[in-house]
């Protein structure tokens, strides 16, 4: 059998880093849940293996499913369906998940090399090469037997070949990743290790001083660049760098540049496991390598997090409807709220606008409140104080939120609350593929049809305009189809859209993350209705609402009418 080349030149220093581990037990597994470099080679190699192709991974791509693979190991790209927002040219492109616990779809624009994993990988690389040309690598020679999982399950093996037997120098790590490397050793097969030589008498610790080497030069890089702990619950970004999942929280609360590389991040910053699963061979090495580190730093954030609990820290004010990105001016008079606004211009500038709830309506875990549960978080841009106390707020909505608990501080209501925002971008993205992919609709319309119609439509001017379906329409149509209104109501000099209103609240935005927000800050509707898009986290969904609002209109507007044409 063939074996590797070994060189006697070499800088790895073997015997001082055996010093360090002489006094821990070989024998038995380490009580801390660590990877043994001697019992558990395999499974250190398999860390370094790509699961598609079972070499050692290059250019590591970790999906937006949380798996990881090499770049070269992302199948062939295709053109994707049913998506017209946001409909970028990376997004348009996308591939099947290969792993069998996703099989989802996955856009292009989500998968860039993983920065901290190549690092990772190029760092195992360079010990285990660095390791092979010592002089007590080769003294020491294994017989490699591959291990079909299938067979050692007692099952035929559905493998073609048979499994690869090698003899190798360098121990049980070294002759393990050499093996992958050649692509003989499966990702999901295991080894049969059999010593060929007389081992010296520190071989396990030698074994244990090179993965030391490892752990020590990937530790660096399994820190997170926002908290510099080591990464908690890590998440993989688009671009390709990690976090852990709080600190992306922290960083989407003030910008949604990743701080790195300053692209923007397409997730929300309500980030939950589902939306953003974590990075699983991140999670894998972290426990494999560094478990005692892993567990101080949860027991660390479970103790802040507790801390926490039962803070009333939000100011409320039990108001009226704002929305998020939208201006809201208010006139401030009240005791109270004067005192609230004074503290809050002296720290952060920002506090909660909730709309009042006259009726007492029960709101999902807080019972008959005089509030709605939803508002929005507002940032005070400019505050004018008059002589007698008054004063003229002018503010823009940052976010929204939903109320969990309240109390009161001198008069004003304070409340515990959390941040609400929308579902991911792919989400996103699934939900228009599924309701346009599956048209039930005899005939789908545009805005074209409903308000710029070709001449059959305006042969008779009373005719009742024609039935939408809403769920079907793409969510670039539900935008034309509430701009087009918009611009309609605008030609006709609709009252509720006079100058004033676009000097306060800016032109028709053609962002349709934005016209949901902006069309229920000038339509004529009631607070009720409009109320409701606080809490729907789907851009689609909200657009959609809007366009139910426009057909409403409309049909009232042709019944009236046809009221006036009978009379």
């Amino acid at each position: 059998m063939a074996s590797l080349p070994l060189n006697s030149s070499t800088s790895f220093p073997l015997r001082s880093s055996v010093s360090r581990v002489q006094n821990s037990s070989i024998d038995s597994p380490l009580s801390n849940g660590a990877l043994d470099a001697f019992k558990n080679a395999r499974q250190v190699v398999r860390l370094a293996q790509c699961p598609q192709c079972s070499y050692p991974i290059k250019q590591p791509v970790t999906l937006p499913c949380g798996n990881s693979l090499c770049k070269k190991c992302i199948p062939e790209l295709h053109r994707r369906l049913n998506i017209s927002y946001p409909a970028t040219a990376n997004r348009l492109q996308g591939f099947i998940c290969p792993f069998t616990s996703c099989g989802k779809e996955h856009a292009a624009e989500d998968c860039s090399v993983d920065v901290a994993l190549k690092k990772i990988m190029d760092v195992v690389k360079i010990e285990v090469e660095a390791y092979r040309e010592t002089p007590e690598a080769s003294e020491v020679v294994q017989q490699l037997e591959e291990k079909d999982r299938f067979l050692i399950a007692g099952v035929s093996s559905i493998r073609s070949q048979e499994p690869h037997i090698r003899v190798l120098s360098g121990g049980r790590l070294c002759s393990a990743y050499a093996m992958a490397e050649m692509g003989e050793l499966a990702y999901d097969s295991e080894v049969l290790f059999t010593p060929k030589s007389a081992a010296a008498e520190d071989t396990q610790l030698l074994e244990s001083a090179l993965l030391d080497h490892m752990k020590e030069a990937t530790k660096i890089e399994l820190d997170c660049q926002v908290c510099y702990g080591v990464f908690l619950d890590p998440i993989t970004t688009a671009c390709g760098h990690t976090f852990c999942r709080k600190c992306v929280h922290r960083i989407l609360d003030h910008s949604n540049l990743c701080p790195l590389c300053r692209r923007v991040l397409p997730i929300s910053p309500a980030i939950s496991a589902i939306q953003a699963p974590s990075n699983i061979l991140l999670i894998k090495f972290l426990s494999g390598f560094y478990p005692e580190a892993m567990t101080a730093r949860a027991e660390a954030a479970l103790e802040e997090e507790s801390n926490r609990v039962g803070e009333l820290d939000t100011p409320l004010f039990i108001c009226t409807l704002s929305f998020p990105s939208m201006p809201t001016f208010l006139h401030i008079f009240e005791p109270r709220y004067r005192l609230m606004m004074r503290r809050a211009i002296e720290g952060n500038r920002k506090f909660g606008m909730i709309l009042h709830n006259p009726h007492r309506e029960e709101q999902e875990g807080l019972g008959p409140v005089q509030y709605y549960a939803y508002g929005t978080l507002l940032h005070i841009v400019n505050m004018h104080l008059m002589q007698d106390g008054r004063s003229l707020v002018e503010t823009i909505g940052v976010s929204r939120f939903r109320v969990l608990k309240h109390g009161s501080i001198d008069g004003y209501t304070v409340g515990k609350v959390e941040r609400v925002d929308d579902m991911s971008i792919a989400a996103e993205e699934a939900l228009e593929a599924f309701e346009t992919s599956a048209k039930t609709a005899l005939h789908s319309f545009s805005a074209q049809d409903h308000f710029g119609a070709p001449p059959h439509h305006l042969q008779n001017a009373l005719r009742q305009p024609p039935a939408l379906d809403l769920n079907t329409m793409s969510t670039q149509d539900l935008m034309d189809f509430g701009t087009s209104f918009v611009k309609k109501m605008r030609g006709q000099s609709a009252p509720w859209l006079h100058r004033q209103v676009f000097q306060a609240y800016g032109e028709c935005p053609d962002d349709l993350a934005l016209f949901p927000w902006w069309f229920a800050s000038v339509l004529p509707t009631v607070d009720t209705e409009k109320y409701k898009l606080l809490s729907i986290t789907s851009v689609r969904e909200r657009l959609k609402l809007c366009a139910g609002w426009i057909v409403q209109l409309e049909a009232q507007r042709w019944n009236q009418s046809s009221s006036c044409t009978v009379l």
